[in-house]
């Protein structure tokens, strides 16, 4: 017993210093190991784990410790937002840059809300009757013009349409009635010659009547596309118009208001003509912009009318008095896919 207490004890002179053991351990490297025992059956080892042993073997945990980063953030960074310092502080460039971001949005809200206050009295002014707004008489009556075409042909379209689906359901019913009589004289041989004539007569009068389908259809979608795609063009530039004509008109009653008399500072009076200068050369500009526009829709909207409205008449003249030559001929002559009068769905392949 003397012996091994002795052994021990030189043992524990040769070891390292507690202190460097602890800083192995937080640094997380592998330090020099000490194995501490006698030559009987204990074991010691120190350094980057501590193993203990038996006379049944070894055990020997892990040799190093998992340990924590504490200098990452612990919350994701965005790549375009300011970096924080050390301390948590903003530099002063990065709070320069979200200053100057902050201001921009300010100004653009705050000229917004001035443009739709004075907009906004114009408009209640004018109908008080206690502002003057611009007038061009002769512009304003072209709009007007306009837009009482537009409503007189959406008119005609809900009409056409309602024909076309009308006329559909009678085609329907002469195909299904050709049907019946075939069938019947197929079974009636005492009749059969009466009604394989009128399912002939059903037939003929269901092949002209796909015919004038097809123009109908072609005289609606043309309307259609002149109504609420040509001319809806063109009155959206005359929307953006009236409300240049309606800021150019407040920026104006805020000039002719700067009285000499209320000594307004050379600054304002300068933003204050800059302003006006602006909006008036934006209202002349959308101005010349709906006069060419009018002029081209005009000269479009009676190409397409010339051509829609023959194709209708000559479609329909020729359908009610029997000329089946002369409806072919008719949608031949503007392109028109002619339709075979029976044919069916095809399959989804030729789809």
């Amino acid at each position: 017993m003397a012996e091994r207490e002795r052994s021990i004890h030189e043992m524990l002179k040769d070891a390292p210093s507690l202190n460097d053991s602890c800083g192995s351990v937080h640094t997380g490297t592998e330090g020099g190991s000490m194995v501490i025992g006698s030559a009987s059956s204990h074991s010691i080892v120190m350094g980057g784990g501590v193993g203990i042993g038996g006379g049944g073997g070894p055990f020997s945990p892990p040799n190093s410790l998992p340990l924590r980063n504490h200098s990452a953030p612990t919350t994701p960074m965005s790549p375009t937002s300011p970096s924080p310092s050390g301390n948590g502080i903003l530099s002063p460039t990065d709070s320069g840059s979200l200053i100057r971001t902050s201001a921009s949005k300010i100004d653009s809200l705050k000229n917004w809300s001035i443009s739709t206050y004075k907009c906004t009295r114009q408009i209640m002014l004018e109908k008080l009757g206690k502002s003057q707004r611009t007038v061009d008489s002769e512009l304003e009556a072209q709009i007007e013009q306009l837009r009482e075409t537009q409503r007189k042909y959406l008119s005609i379209l809900r009409l056409t349409r309602a024909f076309s689906s009308h006329f559909q359901h009678v085609v329907v019913t002469q195909h299904a009635l050709a049907d019946s009589f075939a069938d019947l004289a197929q079974k009636n041989p005492e009749l059969q010659k009466e009604f394989t004539c009128n399912s002939e007569t059903q037939r003929n009068l269901t092949k002209n009547g796909e015919l004038l389908l097809n123009a109908l259809n072609f005289f609606i979608s043309s309307v259609n596309t002149l109504c609420n795609k040509t001319i809806d063009d063109t009155l959206l530039t005359i929307r953006q118009y009236e409300t240049a004509r309606i800021e150019f008109d407040a920026y104006r009653m805020d000039l002719e208001n700067a009285k000499p008399e209320m000594t307004p500072s050379a600054a304002a009076l300068e933003e204050t003509q800059r302003s006006y200068a602006q909006h008036k050369e934006q209202y002349e500009k959308l101005r010349s912009d709906v006069a060419v526009k009018m002029q081209f829709l005009d000269e479009n909207r009676i190409k397409v009318m010339h051509k829609q409205l023959i194709l209708l008449h000559n479609a329909i003249a020729a359908y009610f008095s029997g000329n089946a030559m002369a409806l072919e001929s008719t949608l031949k002559q503007f392109n028109i896919k002619l339709k075979s009068p029976n044919a069916g769905t095809g399959s989804w392949l030729e789809q």
